[in-house]
């Protein structure tokens, strides 16, 4: 899978941009604020209709604007796709796959698969379980549509069964039909995570034991708020009907998948907690690239990675990891320089000038 082209109008900085992409390396350098990542981030928008660095999408759309506009030609296997996308100064959206228009975002999920590292992805390791939950269900949305659908149910009856719960006077029956919708979607959902996971430690081993010539190992383990993962839906009803006092209390649902986490272990010490710097940059590198080969794996063929000015952020070893690693890969980079990337540079790379929203070729 590949990006032919990307356009973008009246998108954050760029009034008019069309940028046809090698099938390698592709090289988007400049200064600071001057609107590299923003080619990035409309990129990543094609897969999952969604900005890694906002959730309101009118800060997509050019100020002068009324609406922007990203259309994306990529490359596959079988068939091509072409996605369009309309911001609206609302927040609205419209879509199209091949000129069709969609009704669902998970209509548009598993279209165009992507991967992006950036100095933001620290926080998978660093901070709370929320920033986890949500790097696994992005992976396995854009890979499983009957989980993105499952996410989507069980989110739904939660707030529902949150509402309730905030009502003066309780309404119990109702509890009793939420619980038990919940218990279907939460019994899938934990078990792709765990599959996940285990996925993650076969690719992420490897990858972390190349970067770290075997010094270091790295493990992930699911942590789930259902006590027992053997019967999760029985397990999940019985945790439910346990905490109901607490959770009328609490005016919230204390358990399940939106409250699981997952655990990353360097030498069987916690990461978070206990890991150096180098040591979280390099957690996160083996997640990363873990999730290109299971995308690999899952669908027969790479995604396209996406790294937002990265490499600056790494020492020697990492940085040479990740430019001896995509060779297989169609990669798009923003730096403020070139220096350090030349030597893995060959005729095939495609090297471009950003200067305040307009490409220089």
């Amino acid at each position: 899978m590949y990006i032919k082209k990307i356009m973008l109008l009246e998108y954050r900085n760029y009034r008019n941009m069309t940028v046809d992409l090698g099938r390698n390396v592709n090289v988007f350098m400049g200064d600071n604020a001057q609107g590299k990542t923003n080619i990035l981030e409309a990129m990543y928008y094609c897969g999952f209709a969604k900005s890694h660095r906002t959730n309101r999408d009118k800060e997509l759309v050019n100020w002068d604007s009324e609406k922007s506009f990203i259309s994306l030609s990529v490359g596959k296997e079988r068939i091509d796709k072409r996605i369009d996308i309309n911001i609206f100064k609302d927040g609205k959206k419209a879509i199209k796959v091949n000129s069709i228009k969609i009704n669902k975002i998970g209509e548009l999920v598993g279209v165009f698969n992507v991967v992006m590292f950036s100095p933001e992805d620290l926080k998978i390791v660093k901070e709370s379980p929320g920033i986890r939950r949500k790097f696994l269900d992005m992976e396995l949305s854009q890979l499983n549509k009957k989980y993105y659908y499952s996410l989507v149910q069980y989110n739904k009856i939660l707030n529902e069964r949150n509402t309730v719960l905030k009502q003066k006077k309780v309404d119990v029956s109702m509890l009793d039909i939420y619980d038990l919708q919940l218990s279907e979607f939460a019994e899938y959902i934990v078990r792709e995570r765990i599959k996940y996971i285990d996925k993650l430690n076969e690719h992420g081993k490897i990858v972390h034991n190349e970067i770290t010539s075997g010094k270091e190992v790295i493990e992930f383990k699911y942590l789930s708020s259902i006590k027992s993962l053997d019967d999760i839906k029985k397990s999940f009803l019985e945790g439910l009907e346990k905490n109901r006092s607490k959770d009328i209390e609490k005016r919230l649902t204390s358990i399940g998948p939106h409250r699981d986490d997952f655990l990353i272990l360097i030498n069987d010490i916690d990461a978070k907690s206990y890991g150096s710097q180098g040591q979280q940059r390099t957690a996160v590198l083996s997640i990363k690239f873990a999730s290109l080969r299971i995308i690999k794996d899952i669908t027969g063929e790479y995604p396209v990675l996406l790294l937002d000015d990265v490499l600056s952020e790494l020492d020697f070893n990492r940085k040479k990891y990740v430019l001896t690693s995509i060779g297989q890969i169609q990669t798009v980079i923003t730096c403020t320089g070139i220096e350090d990337l030349t030597e893995y540079l060959d005729e095939k790379a495609r090297v471009f000038k950003v200067q305040d929203g307009i490409i220089l070729t």
